[in-house]
C-alpha cells in the first residue's frame, strides 16, 4: 500500500477538538515528538480565532516535553491519564485547568477496551519501520499502543530514523482477551514471549507518515550521593540476608525497580554485592544502570516496557544489537506491569515513597495530600502482588525541614497491608508479621532521622491505646507545622 507522507503540521490537521488521542511510548522513549508539538501549534491557532480546541490524552506513562509540555502550554489538554511528570502539565493539573485521572498503569489499556473512556479517535505512533501490509516496528518504548492502534479510527506514524529497522525482534506485542474469556497470560519466566515482534494494524487506517530524526533526549540522573548510596546498600544487604536465610530461593528472584536516583543506587548496590547471584529483571523502565550491569554479566535478562536510557547508552545498545536482543524484551504496559505475572514470577519490588507513615502506609503522589506530583504509575501493580515489596525514601528532605516519615500520611496510595519493608539511609524496617504498634516501633527505631525520633515517640505516647494508635487532633500536625513555619522540626504536640 502507498502511504501518504506529509509534514507534522499537515498530519496534525487530522486531529479535531474533543478527540481522544492515544500515543505510543512509555516515558519519552517511544513517544512521538513532532506531531504532538504540531497539534499544540494548531490549538494555539484555533484559540487565536476564538475557537475551542482541547483534546484528551492517553499514554503508557509520562512522555517528553514535546508532547505533555507542548500541549499543556498551548492549553490544548482537556483530560489526561494515567501518569505524567512534566512541570507545565503538573501546574495545569493542580490549578484544575486540566482534568487528570491518576491510574494504575496496568489498567489503562483494558479500561480503554472496556469503553470506560469512549471512542479512540486517533493513535499517534513512533516507529522504526512500517511495511506495506501494516507491520510496524516500534522504537524504544511500547506502552498502550497495541490497544489504541487497534481501536483508533486513524493512525499517524512518526517514522524516526534514529531507531534502526533491525530493532525488529526486541518487542513482544500481545493483547489479552477481554473477560469473560480471558485465559492465563502466558509468561512463565522473564524470557518468555506471548505475542509477536511487530505491531500489526490495518494499513488503510494509516492516514499519514511523518519523517523524524528527533532523539529521545532522556536526561541523566544525578550521581548517587551519600544518602542514596546508603539506601541502596541497605536494600542490597537486606535482600542478601533474606537469600542467606532461605526466605528468597537460592536462584534469587526477578527484580522490579522504580525510576530515579535511589533506584539506580539500589541496582548498583545489588550488582556490587557478590552475595547476590546474577539476576533478572521484570520491570517497567530499563535505565542506564541496568544496561551497565548487563554488560558486566550481573543482570542476565531484562523485560520492560521501555528503554529509558540516555542517548549515548541507547546508541551503544543499537550498535550492539546482537548482544542486547538476546537479553532484552519490550512489552506493552499491561504485560510488563500485570499483577498476575508479578505474583507468578515472585518479583522483589523496589519503589520510592514521597512519604510513609509509622504504620507502613505510603503516599507516592500528593504533596501535603493535595498537590499532584507525578502519579501512582506502576507502583501499585507491583506492590500488591510482590514476593517482597520494598519502599525507599530518604529520612529527611529540604535540608532537614521535612521528614518523609510522619505519624499519618496525608494521602494513601499503598496501604500498610501491601508494604512489607521500608528503607531509609538509617536502616531497614521489616514490617512482615507485625501488628500496627510493632510496625510503628520498628519504623521509628530503624528508619526515622535522629532529629525526628523523639517527636515520633512522643506522638505514640499521646495516642490512645488501640489496634492502630492514633490521636486524630495531632495526626497531621507535622504537615500543618510545615505549612505554617516551613520546618516540621518545629512541631509542638501541645499546640494541637
Amino acid at each position: 500500500m502507498a502511504y501518504n507522507y506529509m509534514t507534522a503540521d499537515e498530519a496534525a490537521r487530522f486531529v479535531k477538538n474533543g478527540y481522544n488521542i492515544g500515543f505510543s511510548g512509555f516515558t519519552v522513549s517511544g513517544a512521538p515528538k513532532l506531531v504532538p508539538t504540531a497539534i499544540a501549534k494548531l490549538a494555539e491557532e484555533e484559540h487565536a480565532k476564538g475557537n475551542e480546541f482541547r483534546v484528551n490524552v492517553f499514554t503508557g506513562a509520562s512522555t517528553g516535553d514535546a508532547l505533555d509540555g507542548a500541549l499543556a502550554r498551548a492549553n490544548a489538554i482537556n483530560f489526561r491519564t494515567p501518569y505524567q511528570s512534566n512541570k507545565d502539565l503538573r501546574a495545569g493539573i493542580n490549578s484544575q485547568d486540566i482534568q487528570y485521572a491518576d491510574a494504575h498503569l496496568s489498567h489503562l489499556a483494558q479500561d480503554i477496551r472496556y469503553g470506560f473512556y469512549g471512542k479512540m479517535n486517533v493513535a499517534i505512533i513512533e516507529a522504526a519501520d512500517v511495511s506495506d501490509n501494516g507491520e510496524i516496528v516500534l522504537t524504544s518504548g511500547v506502552g498502550i499502543v497495541a490497544t489504541v492502534a487497534r481501536l483508533a479510527e486513524y493512525i499517524i506514524i512518526e517514522l524516526n530514523s534514529n531507531h534502526p529497522k533491525e530493532l525488529r525482534g526486541i518487542h513482544d506485542i500481545y493483547e489479552p482477551a477481554d473477560p469473560p474469556c480471558r485465559r492465563e497470560l502466558p509468561i512463565y519466566s522473564v524470557r518468555d514471549r506471548a505475542g509477536v515482534d511487530v505491531l500489526k494494524v490495518e494499513p488503510k487506517k494509516i492516514v499519514a507518515i511523518v519523517k523524524s530524526d528527533v532523539k529521545n533526549g532522556t536526561s541523566p540522573f544525578s550521581p548517587s550521593d551519600e544518602t542514596t548510596m546508603r539506601i541502596g546498600q541497605n536494600v542490597a544487604d537486606f535482600l542478601a540476608r533474606e537469600l542467606k536465610r532461605g526466605i528468597i530461593p537460592a536462584s534469587f528472584l526477578p527484580i522490579q525497580s522504580g525510576v530515579g536516583n535511589v533506584a539506580n543506587a539500589v541496582l548498583g548496590s545489588l550488582g556490587a554485592n557478590k552475595d547476590v547471584p546474577p539476576f533478572t529483571m521484570y520491570t517497567e523502565v530499563i535505565q542506564d544502570s541496568v544496561i551497565s550491569l548487563m554488560k558486566e554479566g550481573r543482570v542476565t535478562f531484562a523485560s520492560g516496557c521501555s528503554l529509558t536510557v540516555t542517548d549515548p547508552v541507547l546508541e551503544d545498545i543499537y550498535g550492539n544489537l546482537d548482544f542486547f536482543k538476546e537479553r532484552l524484551v519490550l512489552r506493552p504496559s499491561e504485560m510488563s506491569n500485570h499483577p498476575e505475572i508479578v505474583r507468578r514470577l515472585g518479583l522483589l519490588t523496589i519503589n520510592t515513597a514521597l512519604e510513609a507513615d509509622i504504620f507502613g502506609n505510603v503516599n507516592s503522589t500528593h504533596v501535603l495530600g493535595t498537590k499532584m506530583m507525578n502519579g501512582i504509575g506502576g507502583a501499585g501493580d507491583f506492590t500488591r502482588n510482590a514476593y517482597i515489596s520494598i519502599y525507599t525514601c530518604p529520612s529527611t528532605q529540604k535540608d532537614g525541614k521535612i521528614s518523609p516519615i510522619v505519624p499519618m500520611v496525608s494521602h494513601i496510595d499503598q496501604s500498610e497491608h501491601s508494604v512489607k519493608v521500608l528503607v531509609t539511609e538509617y536502616g531497614v524496617a521489616d514490617l512482615r508479621a507485625k501488628s500496627p504498634i510493632q510496625r510503628a516501633e520498628t519504623i521509628i527505631e530503624n528508619c526515622v532521622h535522629p532529629d525526628y525520633k523523639e517527636l515520633m515517640w512522643d506522638y505514640l505516647k499521646l495516642a490512645k491505646k488501640s489496634h492502630t494508635p492514633h490521636t486524630l487532633p495531632h495526626a497531621l500536625g507535622m504537615h500543618v507545622e510545615f505549612a505554617k513555619s516551613g520546618d516540621m522540626r518545629n512541631t509542638n504536640w501541645g499546640e494541637y
